[in-house]
């Protein structure tokens, strides 16, 4: 993951802003009818948004306490599906005490294994590894992120969080009246596909992840950086086993540890988008406690589903957690850098305003509710034209996807034009 550690404050340019309330909406017209039990069958072959598919139109925002509608996984996992795909898979299943097939989530080569039938079963990927002690991410989330990205191409998210931010008035969202990019799309409804468009990933991590499902799922085109070349370097065969990833899907190495998007956007690159999951914690001993507490929680929950006793409370020491710790849950630059996410993300905006006209989107992923006003002033004065909040959930787990964009809606129609 990129990290800056600059702490300038971003150039003043006042320039008008956007904020308003996400809508609900009906079902998009790619869905399924959810089971009662979360060990469920899918239908997913013949669902799966694939690209080049026709006639497909984008999910409005909906109730935010489950999946996005075009989640394959929002429904639950077909462990008997996934296991045929993937026979590894197997010896991780057992029954919970409901009767329902699962998987320790507390074990990493159990969720590891489960990613991998994931993978094959629903985005025909069939190579997908990563070493001992990176981050493996749940693919259900990830891909949510990326259906989100795809409503915000389509113009189809016009209202966003109920959070106040750039443009508001005593704390109420002021809605944007004049979406051109909108109305540039609004008369075929479609999300776009295909290699017309093209994705800036900051920070892909080992994984890899969020360029394969984009690809797999749009297919859309790829560039991915990082700051350590021993996971682009296992991107690179995880490109190399899967010929549907290859030609899409090109890695940049990021050198300079204090750079986001200098170094990485050469001047002759035109991005639909950009997307980040930034380093949540600050600091080695924030992120080896954040990895333990998630650590302890499953177990609680194991615990409370009568799976096995809760354990007592860790005695070692912080020091010796610290490595095992990180083993659970990623490495340093994909869990942590100097100022923790809310830095991170007013470096990057600030950055971004160098490339304002070679991105129509820019967009990350916000953990912390609280970094939300912090990064609307940032974007103020960065002269963002319009910002956007999409509030993202995963069963208990809260997220937002904060987007911004400095074209006009005079240049967002013309860029949209050009893409069609």
């Amino acid at each position: 993951m990129t990290k800056s550690t600059s702490n300038q404050p971003a150039k003043s340019n006042v320039s008008a802003k956007t904020h308003s309330k996400l809508k609900s909406a009906k079902s998009a017209s790619v869905q399924r009818k959810p089971p009662k039990s979360s060990h469920t069958k899918s239908s997913s072959h013949k669902q799966q948004v694939r690209r080049g598919e026709q006639g497909l139109k984008p999910a409005k925002v909906t109730d935010k306490k489950g999946l996005h509608q075009r989640n394959l996984h929002k429904d639950g996992y077909d462990f008997d599906r996934l296991i045929e795909a993937s026979p590894e898979l197997k010896e991780f299943v057992r029954p919970n005490p409901y009767g329902n097939l699962s998987i320790d989530f507390a074990d990493p080569q159990a969720v590891k294994a489960l990613n991998l039938a994931l993978l094959k079963a629903d985005y025909q990927i069939t190579f997908w590894d990563i070493p001992q002690g990176f981050l493996c991410p749940p693919i259900p989330g990830r891909v949510d992120y990326i259906h989100y990205l795809a409503d915000l191409l389509a113009g189809n998210i016009q209202q966003e969080s109920q959070e106040s931010s750039v443009g508001s008035q005593n704390g109420q969202n002021v809605p944007r009246v004049n979406d051109a990019f909108t109305q540039a799309v609004a008369t075929t409804h479609k999300i776009p596909t295909g290699p017309k468009i093209k994705a800036l990933d900051i920070g892909t991590g080992a994984n890899g992840v969020y360029p394969i499902l984009g690809i797999q799922a749009y297919g859309w085109q790829f560039t991915a950086s990082d700051v350590d070349p021993l996971s682009l370097a296992n991107v690179e065969v995880i490109i190399s086993g899967n010929p549907s990833l290859q030609k899409k899907f090109k890695t940049r190495l990021q050198t300079d540890h204090q750079k986001v998007f200098a170094g990485i956007i050469q001047p002759e690159d035109r991005f639909d988008i950009t997307l980040c999951n930034p380093p949540f914690h600050s600091s080695l001993a924030e992120a080896s406690a954040g990895s333990e507490r998630k650590l302890n929680n499953l177990a609680a929950n194991r615990a409370a589903k009568g799976h096995e006793p809760k354990p007592a409370k860790s005695t070692v020491s912080k020091d010796k957690q610290s490595t095992k710790g990180l083993n659970f849950g990623g490495q340093k630059a994909e869990l942590w850098c100097d100022g923790g996410e809310k830095q991170f993300l007013l470096n990057m905006i600030r950055e971004s305003a160098d490339f304002k006209t070679q991105c129509l989107w820019f967009t990350s992923l916000v953990s912390k509710k609280e970094n939300l006003k912090p990064s609307y002033a940032a974007l103020e004065k960065a002269g963002a034209v319009t910002v956007k909040t999409i509030d993202m959930a995963q069963g208990n787990k809260l997220t937002r996807v904060l987007a911004w964009s400095y074209l006009t809606p005079k240049q967002q129609a013309l860029w949209a034009k050009y893409r069609s």
